[in-house]
């Protein structure tokens, strides 16, 4: 991959974007699929599994917590690998140790929960913003199984436990629906129930990680990352072109498969009910379409990598898009003729914005993304996949 500039101006595209396009394997499916593999007893074998900072933070501290692992390139694409996990049947090999997990949500939660099979101490940490994140009803949960678990809401924690002890537990997803996966990943070994709070958005995450458990095997296939798939669709349905994305799924396990459907953007669309994380591509073509667009359900965007529902607001109206925002939503108003311009997005170092933003630039001058090197949380060669629609 080349190495990326401080500021990476995209250009728009001259004629329609064009395919085939290969996208790498899903982060939300990876990582789940390493813990379920290191839950395993023996050798499980990932193959499409996405390698970048969010899925190299969770290998990292599954090894520091004693497992062996092997990764080995995988010829498709670039930014997949076939991983290797020689499970331990919900053994935690270390009896200590200390996991840094960067701003990857995933890995924070579902780790947090995995150590608490463990027999000894375990602390956690992240970045400056992973640190703001909550924790506080995962570690409610935790605590009502007999573990103990020394921090605040958030991280950093310091977690002592012996196992676990408890025959169910009931968690809130209001803030993230990674708290009940992160239960339900470790809930077979340790031999509890988990009951959601509130109900779960339909065909999201947490049912994601119910589907996952129960075809999980020795060998494992990682599906595309389909939120990542939606920049490509979203440059198909705005250019008018032929892209095609290798590999889609059938009965996709990710919510965001349904992405396609949603174009033109209609008038009201529910980041809890409709899509995942490509919602925030959603809101870009909506800057192209007839009527304004409002994305409701929204309050958990705001938990993220970043406050995503006022830096989309903030870096739209940088480029000269009416957008309306309250706690819980925000609207999208279509822009005129001649209203749209060229500006410097700032990215929050949320590889969500870069992507969206360079799928703006496809249409209007002057869009310039700073920080372009965050997409290597789940992207990494993002930008040279962009510049295979100019062929």
């Amino acid at each position: 991959m080349k190495p990326l500039p401080d500021i990476l101006e995209i250009k728009p595209l001259e004629k329609p974007a064009i395919g085939p396009i290969t996208v790498p394997g899903s982060k939300s499916i990876t990582n789940r699929g390493l813990i379920l593999a290191a839950l395993y007893e023996g050798e499980c074998t990932l193959r499409g599994a996405l390698w970048a900072d969010d899925t190299q933070i969770m290998v990292d501290s599954l090894q520091r917590l004693g497992f062996e692992i092997r990764v080995e390139p995988d010829p498709a694409e670039e930014c997949n690998r076939t991983i290797t996990v020689v499970g331990r049947s919900g053994e935690i090999p270390a009896k200590k140790a200390e996991l840094y997990v960067g701003n990857a949500g995933t890995a924070a939660r579902f780790l947090t929960a995995l150590v608490c099979l463990g027999h000894g101490e375990y602390t956690i940490r992240g970045d400056e913003r992973m640190n703001e994140r909550p924790m506080a009803d995962l570690f409610s949960g935790l605590r009502e199984l007999g573990v103990e678990v020394s921090a605040s809401n958030c991280l950093p924690a310091t977690i002592k436990t012996r196992g676990l002890r408890g025959r169910r537990v009931i968690v809130s997803a209001r803030h993230s629906s990674q708290f009940a996966s992160a239960l339900l990943l470790i809930s077979r070994e340790a031999g509890f129930e988990v009951k959601l709070a509130e109900p779960d958005e339909p065909g999201g995450y947490v049912e994601m990680t119910r589907q996952m458990m129960e075809v999980f095997r020795r060998e494992y296939w990682i599906e595309p990352d389909l939120s990542s798939a939606s920049y490509f669709v979203a440059a198909r349905f705005l250019t008018k072109g032929l892209v095609d994305i290798s590999g889609w799924p059938r009965n996709s396990l990710q919510v965001d498969e349904k992405f396609a459907n949603f174009l033109p953007p209609p008038r009201r669309v529910s980041r809890l009910r409709d899509l995942g994380d490509s919602i925030m591509t959603l809101a870009i073509c909506a800057v192209f379409g007839e009527h304004p667009v409002q994305i409701v359900d929204a309050e958990r965007m705001r938990l993220q990598e970043t406050d995503r529902v006022h830096a989309m607001a903030t870096e739209l109206r940088r480029v000269g898009v009416d957008v309306d925002e309250d706690a819980t939503w925000f609207r999208v108003h279509p822009a005129k003729p001649g209203q749209l311009h060229g500006a410097d997005i700032e990215t929050y170092n949320d590889h969500r914005l870069a992507m969206c933003f360079a799928v703006l630039g496809l249409k209007v001058p002057g869009i310039r993304i700073k920080n372009p090197g965050c997409v290597r949380k789940t992207f990494p060669n993002f930008f040279e996949k962009l510049e295979q629609l100019r062929k």
